[in-house]
């Protein structure tokens, strides 16, 4: 008979109880088949397979219903999870569904769709083993929290939620705002979290919190089926009592060419250990890049006001939101605004050509950044009043979700450059 699962509830966390959310994670590696019976249900269906959470999953999606799925399954074994609708109601349907039982392997777990909502079909279809009963119209975002929650393991530790930034192009202050976005989810919102820098050659997190080199990501990527807690840990450059770095050697006479997945590993380990984790990425383009970036829980692009980033800017948002579709869509910040000298495209043409408006816009300040490198420090620290620091703490609490408190905020004044929305 069909097994009947089990709801698996939220993981206790950190102290911050600050993540990914249980239905936000990936599912495992498992096959999914899907037999409808009207075209509405099955779009539904492949629009969820799209999605990041079910990346790893095989998801199959035909018509022909329940009858369809008995005459494939009596000579086919059954998926791990198999999704079946019925245009049928009361008795019938259960009759259905126990011919349905008589091919189903016993570890296989079983979603009805039906066109009704009838609370003793539900309940006689839980006492059969039934997993779960939805009626259509399907929602994908619901659909995909379902299914994650029924592979999640109700003892499973929770997953931390991963922050990436990307450059538009090179010199647009990525990295410089990954690393002080980063210490701000740390020292401001008390949130525990690891700044991972994957510029193995060219990596600036060591220089810009004025730690020892690292070879932290490159021995992680070298071995990633050894990597777990106790290596992590070893690896690992603790700033801050909430702040860790995994840094990058910053070292150009090496050869750094990694798996594909151990990307991926590299990630997975460190999400599983860290409430937040930010990720600094390299101005390159890759397989690797492009599936970490589309995994990422939060995706900042950071541009200047130029033809070069809009272009980039707006095929990243074109890519994301082709692969993303049930996914809010990236936040953008426009930095280095108003060089003097410097000929730039409005604000205004900017966002009607990329289709975003920016979540902040922050000023041209070299004196500022450039003392703070210099001095391995963060903005916060050097000049916690200027209007950069006021929106890197804005940019925090947007991508996290959570308001620094009043006497951290104390330090830092409303923000009198324009961000796109007043300070809370």
């Amino acid at each position: 008979m069909m097994a009947k699962s089990t709801p698996g509830g939220l993981g206790g966390g950190e102290e911050e109880g600050f993540g990914a959310a249980p239905h936000e994670r990936p599912v495992p590696r498992i096959s999914i088949q899907a037999f409808c019976e009207f075209p509405d249900t099955g779009a539904a269906l492949q629009r969820a397979a799209a999605d990041r959470r079910l990346a790893k999953a095989h998801v199959t999606v035909q018509l022909g219903g329940i009858q369809a799925a008995v005459e494939h399954h009596a000579a086919n074994p059954t998926p791990n999870l198999l999704i079946v609708e019925t245009r049928l109601q009361g008795k019938t349907a259960v009759d259905e569904i126990d011919r349905l039982a008589d091919v189903c392997d016993p570890a296989t777990k079983v979603v009805i769709v039906g066109r009704v909502n009838d609370v003793e079909l539900y309940r006689e279809l839980m006492r059969r083993g039934v997993s779960e009963y939805l009626v259509a119209p399907l929602n994908p975002l619901h659909l995909i929290e379902v299914i994650s929650g029924l592979y999640l393991n109700p003892e499973a530790a929770p997953i931390g939620r991963v922050v990436t930034f990307v450059g538009a192009r090179g010199g647009v202050g990525s990295s410089t705002l990954a690393h002080n976005v980063g210490w701000c989810i740390a020292e401001r919102l008390r949130i525990n979290t690891t700044i991972v820098d994957f510029d193995m050659p060219f990596g600036t997190v060591g220089l810009n919190f004025n730690e020892e080199p690292s070879q932290g990501v490159a021995d992680a990527l070298s071995s990633p089926e050894r990597l777990d807690d106790v290596l992590l840990d070893r690896l690992l450059v603790k700033s801050t009592d909430h702040l860790s770095l995994l840094a990058s050697p910053a070292v150009v006479d090496r050869n750094y060419e990694a798996e594909h997945s151990s990307y991926e590993a590299v990630l997975d380990t460190v999400r599983a250990t860290t409430p937040c984790v930010v990720v600094d990425m390299p101005h390159i383009w890759a397989p690797w890049v492009r599936d970490a970036l589309l995994a990422s829980d939060d995706i900042v692009i950071v541009a200047t006001p130029d033809l070069a980033s809009l272009r980039t800017t707006k095929s990243f948002v074109d890519l994301l939101k082709q692969n993303r579709p049930n996914d809010p869509p990236p936040k953008l910040v426009i930095n280095q605004a108003n060089t003097p000298k410097r000929p730039e495209i409005p604000i205004k043409d900017f966002s009607e050509t990329v289709g975003i408006a920016p979540s902040l816009v922050l000023p041209f300040e070299p004196q500022l950044y450039g003392s703070a490198a210099n001095n391995g420090q963060m903005i916060m620290e050097v000049q916690p009043r200027s209007a950069t620091a006021e929106g890197i703490r804005q940019l925090a609490e947007l991508v996290t979700g959570r308001a620094v408190q009043a006497e951290d905020k104390g330090v830092l004044p409303f923000l009198s450059f324009l961000t796109g929305r007043k300070s809370a």
